[in-house]
């Protein structure tokens, strides 16, 4: 698996924006290369926010990156938020595979 992990801050003016546009946002960023996708924000109630989205392999996010509608959905992000930050993790080799504990 790969796990692509985004960072950002939104821009504190643009929060009502924001927040009308994160939902379609979303539908248009998770393609079918997409496995699974989350998000967070702090308990606290700040501006942060982490997104991950997770694919097969290096070739499906590859595609998802070049996807014409997950590019323009980042640009969009850039006008609504600050501090972004893109991270690509791959299995560990000690875990590389889930762990259960239920």
């Amino acid at each position: 698996m790969v796990l692509h992990v985004m960072k950002w801050n939104v821009h504190p003016e643009k929060t009502e924006v924001y927040m009308n546009w994160a939902d379609m946002a979303i539908k248009r960023s998770v393609t079918s290369k997409v496995v699974e996708f989350r998000a967070y924000r702090p308990i606290t109630g700040s501006s942060q926010v982490v997104a991950t989205y997770e694919f097969t392999d290096i070739d499906s996010w590859a595609e998802w990156q070049k996807d014409e509608n997950v590019q323009k959905v980042m640009n969009e992000l850039r006008a609504l938020a600050h501090g972004i930050s893109i991270e690509v993790w791959g299995p560990s080799p000690v875990a590389e595979k889930p762990v259960y504990f239920y």
